[in-house]
């Protein structure tokens, strides 16, 4: 057998081994079995001796539900839902049904693969969610076939299907490409060849759109609270939105006037300003957030979600001032594995959504959202006679050419050429 098919049936192989019952040696007990079948009613469930740990894990598996009269755990029998249940208890010994056993779609263990080798390169959750939506998408595409049995011309036609069937723009497109050549490069294993004859959507040059300083205060001066927070960091520091909404309490700086960027686009750390104006209502807000922490604490809670696994190597850190968020949620969200409860940062859609209100109520004609603030402060800077590189460091941008899009925008209108209409 080659290697790319042991890649690919691995998975599946390992599923069938957790079925088989070894006997253990005489001195050490036999560990109870999970039971994984099928009832009358078609629904999945799932039955073990009383075990704290296994209710935990099961309890992280959505749709779970407990019947109190046979004494097992339910699960509507949806898509990979056997899969999810294998991968829960995968140290265990499961026993399954084996009318259930067509439930072990290889597709499911495919997507649990590329997930699998998306996080062991310390990716991004949304480059995972994205990855595997596209991969899913390509086998969906060829009715589940297996992608083995395709190659460089499916690959094409798939993708040029979505250029001139779909009319997807050009990053959608490489969105797609990148997702499935890492699925044939780091999961299958395989060779998809040069993709030659690729059919390839237009890129358009588009320039950013970029507020003027009154419209940027109009806006931003609707906002109340900790999103006008929000919106003076998009625009007096140029931070991108997940990096504002994902700042913690160490990374602001009052004494030197720095906000430290951890973990930004392309996993860089940069330092940017901290603005004068927002100095004190910051931190009036901190202590705000601060007592709310203090509350958690005293009421058995106060976990805040860790970066890279730190919360293994200093047990306390996620309960300690400093790494709390910045701008934390208003209700406290549960870890339905752990049982901790804690705070995580507001979500981007609801500051999103304030945006969109407040530049409506400003009578902003420009198509202006939260990004548009950072465009903003790029652009006021460059006016302003600050350097093209200073501007670099400071929005985190790999090379300089990605800067220089806000000089296209400084050539035009009152700021550039001057009309022949207006006179000499």
């Amino acid at each position: 057998m080659s290697e790319v098919q042991t890649a690919f049936n691995s998975a599946i192989s390992l599923a069938h081994k957790t079925t088989q019952i070894t006997k253990p040696p005489t001195q050490i007990p036999l560990i109870a079995k999970v039971k994984v079948s099928k009832d009358t009613s078609g629904k999945i469930t799932v039955a073990f001796p009383y075990d704290p740990s296994r209710i935990s894990k099961i309890k992280a598996i959505e749709g779970h539900k407990w019947n109190p009269d046979k004494k097992h755990w339910s699960f509507p029998d949806s898509e990979g839902v056997v899969h999810k249940i294998l991968k829960v208890f995968g140290q265990e010994q499961v026993h399954i049904d084996p009318t259930l056993q067509s439930n072990l779609s290889p597709i499911i263990i495919i997507l649990d693969k590329v997930s699998e080798a998306v996080q062991s390169r310390h990716y991004s959750r949304r480059t995972e969610q994205t990855y595997v939506n596209w991969v899913k998408r390509f086998i969906h595409f060829y009715s589940n076939c297996d992608p083995l049995e395709m190659g460089e011309k499916e690959v094409n036609a798939f993708l040029s299907h979505m250029a001139i069937n779909e009319h997807v723009s050009a990053s959608t497109q490489t969105q797609a490409l990148c997702a499935i050549v890492f699925l044939y490069r780091h999961v299958l294993n395989k060779d998809i060849g040069l993709l030659e004859g690729l059919i390839r959507a237009k890129k358009p040059k588009r320039l950013p759109v970029v507020l003027t300083k009154q419209e940027v205060k109009a806006a931003i001066g609707l906002l109340e609270g900790d999103k006008w927070l929000m919106g003076m960091l998009l625009y007096g520091a140029g931070l991108r939105l997940m990096e504002c909404l994902r700042l913690r309490v160490q990374d602001i700086d009052f004494s030197r006037n720095e906000i430290m960027v951890r973990d930004g686009k392309g996993a860089k750390d940069r330092i940017t300003m901290l603005p004068e104006l927002i100095k004190k209502p910051l931190q009036d807000h901190l202590r705000d957030v601060k007592a709310i922490h203090e509350k958690d604490l005293a009421e058995g809670w106060g976990h805040v979600l860790m970066p890279d696994a730190l919360d293994r190597k200093y047990p306390n850190a996620p309960m300690d001032w400093r790494w709390q968020w910045v701008f934390p949620q208003e209700n406290r969200w549960k870890n339905t594995t752990t049982g901790q409860q804690g705070r995580h940062h507001v979500h981007e859609t609801i500051f999103q959504r304030a945006v969109k209100d407040a530049v409506h109520k400003a009578n902003v004609v420009k198509h202006a959202g939260c990004h548009t603030f950072r465009h903003s402060f790029a652009t006021h800077l460059l006016e302003s006679g600050y350097d093209i590189r200073t501007i670099q460091e400071l929005l985190g941008h790999k090379d300089v050419s990605t800067t220089m899009i806000y000089t296209h925008v400084l050539s035009k209108g009152g700021h550039g050429v001057r009309s022949p209409i207006d006179g000499p």
